[in-house]
């Protein structure tokens, strides 16, 4: 993990002075450049904001969860913190289902500063959004897992196209938990290309047979052969009065802002892929709003007017 030596190495650069004595008591090596540190009192690994993963798992763990940005994701690092508990302890490599892009982010963000712990985000392509997080003791985990496996889904949808919606819900209703789906690339008329858990895919071959009223057929593919193309977008630009959900939304989504209140208080609108169902929840740069029938909207540079309102740029996914 070098990013968190890096990291770590910064930290220890900051934070050495404040140890330094004029009167040492002890010497230890600098173990980022191997030079020697004179030190006035026993360092423990936490000092630096690292530790070991029995130390976080008894104590710091909390600490290190205090860290996590997005509130709505505690649980679920929780949970993979526990994980890596486990993989770390018994020398072997463990995996996660699929994670939504804020639960990888934070547990990256936690799992990072963990020194005997190796981790692994995988998606079946490079601009994945939901990725597997694989985590285990460096030892063990020493190259990449094979846990995401691709299928094709074919049918002729030249006179009955289906939205990404159409397959995620007849894959669903196969039996299959979202937490086992990946991402869904459409293909057009030819249909989709689906990540899964590989222990799954088997099933999903036998099962799906119908998108919609379409007809289909699924067979396992290469993740090489994968088709992806990057969404296209439409970015615009909206003057409010405040950030609101309900206020930015209904810019981007161009509904009126009471039918935009209603789909909120229903739990038709997530941010970040998490429900929200207050309007006044405050929107920032970056933030992902999705609304069920309407697709996605990213809201990208805030800009304050001269009159005390807000300049939003709303990126929507077409």
């Amino acid at each position: 993990m070098a990013a968190t030596g890096f990291a770590a190495q910064s930290i220890l650069r900051r934070v050495v002075p404040s140890f330094l004595s004029t009167r040492p008591t002890r010497v230890v090596g600098d173990f980022f450049s191997g030079t020697n540190l004179i030190l006035r009192t026993p360092l423990h690994p936490s000092a630096f904001g690292i530790c070991s993963l029995p130390q976080a798992i008894k104590g710091d763990a909390d600490i290190l969860l205090k860290g996590v940005g997005d509130k709505n994701t505690i649980e679920d690092v929780k949970r993979i913190v526990e994980l890596a508990k486990r993989a770390s302890l018994r020398r072997e490599v463990l995996h996660t289902d699929f994670l939504t892009p804020p639960v990888l982010k934070e547990s990256m963000l936690v799992l990072e500063r963990l020194a005997d712990l190796k981790t692994v985000a995988q998606g079946g392509y490079p601009e994945a959004e939901r990725c597997r997080l694989s985590v285990g003791h460096a030892e063990a985990l020493t190259s990449d897992p094979d846990n995401v496996a691709a299928l094709s889904i074919s049918g002729n949808f030249s006179f009955q196209p289906c939205s990404h919606g159409d397959f995620l819900g007849a894959i669903l209703g196969t039996g299959i938990a979202r937490n086992k789906l990946g991402d869904i690339l459409l293909q057009g008329e030819k249909g989709a290309h689906v990540l899964v858990v590989p222990e799954l895919s088997d099933f999903l071959v036998s099962a799906l047979d119908k998108v919609g009223n379409v007809s289909v057929s699924c067979k396992k593919i290469p993740l090489l052969a994968l088709e992806y193309e990057p969404p296209s977008t439409k970015s615009s630009k909206s003057i409010e009065a405040s950030l609101r959900l309900d206020a930015v939304a209904s810019a981007g989504f161009k509904v009126s802002r009471t039918k935009m209140a209603s789909l909120i208080s229903n739990g038709d609108v997530r941010v970040n892929w998490s429900t929200v169902t207050k309007s006044n929840t405050t929107i920032k740069t970056g933030d992902m709003i999705s609304v069920s029938g309407e697709g996605r909207l990213k809201i990208g540079e805030i800009s304050s007017t001269r009159k005390g309102k807000f300049a939003v740029e709303l990126i929507r996914y077409l």
